[in-house]
C-alpha cells in the first residue's frame, strides 16, 4: 500500500465541533474530526461499520473514540468511503494497520484509491470564501490501498450493513456514493450536499447551519451534483448526516433538501469557475 500527500499532509483546521459526537438515531454516531463527519454505524453486540476515515493525522482520534463507544476491542467488519477526497481518507492506512479490516468504495473511486488516478486541482476561480482560494493547499493525489479496497457490490447492498443500500451520487467526485436505510429513511450523504458553507473559513470554523451543495472548489461535474440532488429528495429522508455541518432531520431537512433540489442552480452551482457550464 502507498501513502501519498493525502493521507500524510495535516491541514490545521478545528471548527467549535472538532472531537464532538452526537447519536443519530438508534445506531447511527456522527464523530466530527476537524472540519469533516465520519459515522460508527451499528452495536457493539452486532458489530459496526465506519464511515469514512477522517483527515491526515486523525486516525488515534478515531480509534480512540471507537473504544469509548464499543469497547476496548472495538474493531469494525469494514470501512466504507463515500469517497476519496484527502479529508475522507486521511487516517485510512494507519486504521488499517490497527485494524485490518476490508475497504469498499464505488468502482469508479477506485482508481483513485489504487494510485492511478489523481483528483482535478481544486478551482480557485469560483465565487466562494476563503477556503476556496486557499484550496491549492489541499492535496488531490491517489492513494494505493492495492487489494485491501474493493468495490462495493453491483446489487446495491452494502457489506456488513444489514437493511442500508448504497447510492450513486456523482457530481462531487465520479464514484461518490451515499447510503440510505430505507425503514428509518435515515441517510449519509457524504458530500452530495452539505449543512454548512463549506467555501467560508469563518462558516466552518463556527459551523454555521445552512443547506448547501458539494464543496464549490473540488466540484467538477455541476450537472451530476443537481441530479444526484434531486435523487437524494426524493428519498424523502428524515435524517441525514453530511460530511461537513451539522446532522439534521425532520421539517429543517425536508425543507431545505426540496429547496436545494429546486434551486440548485441558484444555491449551488458557482457563478464562475472551471466547471460551470456557460
Amino acid at each position: 500500500m502507498d501513502r501519498s500527500s493525502s493521507t500524510e499532509m495535516y491541514i490545521p483546521m478545528p471548527t467549535v465541533s472538532s472531537g464532538h459526537g452526537l447519536e443519530i438515531g438508534s445506531d447511527i454516531y456522527c464523530f466530527t474530526i476537524q472540519f469533516v463527519n465520519i459515522c460508527f454505524v451499528g452495536s457493539s453486540k452486532n458489530g459496526w461499520v465506519l464511515i469514512d476515515a477522517g483527515t491526515p493525522k486523525s486516525a488515534q482520534k478515531i480509534i480512540n473514540e471507537a473504544k469509548n463507544r464499543f469497547g476496548e476491542d472495538a474493531k469494525p467488519k469494514a470501512i466504507i468511503l463515500t469517497h476519496a477526497h484527502f479529508d475522507h481518507i486521511g487516517s485510512i492506512f494507519e486504521l488499517l494497520e490497527e485494524w485490518d479490516v476490508p475497504v469498499y468504495a464505488h468502482i469508479l473511486e477506485l482508481p483513485y484509491l489504487t494510485g492511478k488516478k489523481n483528483y482535478p486541482i481544486p478551482d480557485t476561480t469560483v465565487d466562494a470564501g476563503l477556503i476556496a482560494k486557499l484550496s491549492p493547499m489541499f492535496p488531490t493525489e491517489a492513494i494505493d490501498l492495492g487489494n485491501k479496497v474493493k468495490a462495493l457490490p453491483s446489487s446495491g447492498t452494502v457489506p456488513n450493513m444489514e437493511g442500508w443500500k448504497w447510492i450513486h451520487t456523482p457530481g462531487h467526485t465520479e464514484g461518490h456514493i451515499s447510503l440510505f436505510r430505507k425503514n428509518d429513511r435515515a441517510l449519509i450523504a457524504g458530500d452530495a450536499f452539505v449543512t454548512v458553507k463549506q467555501e467560508s473559513l469563518y462558516s466552518v470554523l463556527t459551523q454555521e447551519l445552512e443547506i448547501h451543495g458539494p464543496p464549490k472548489y473540488l466540484t467538477p461535474d455541476w450537472d451530476s451534483s443537481w441530479e444526484s440532488v434531486k435523487l437524494l429528495e426524493k428519498l424523502n429522508p428524515t435524517l441525514a448526516v453530511t460530511g461537513h455541518g451539522h446532522p439534521v432531520s425532520g421539517e429543517w431537512l425536508s425543507g431545505n433538501l426540496s429547496m436545494l433540489s429546486r434551486d440548485f442552480d441558484k444555491i449551488a452551482i458557482p457563478k464562475q469557475g472551471k466547471y460551470v457550464q456557460k
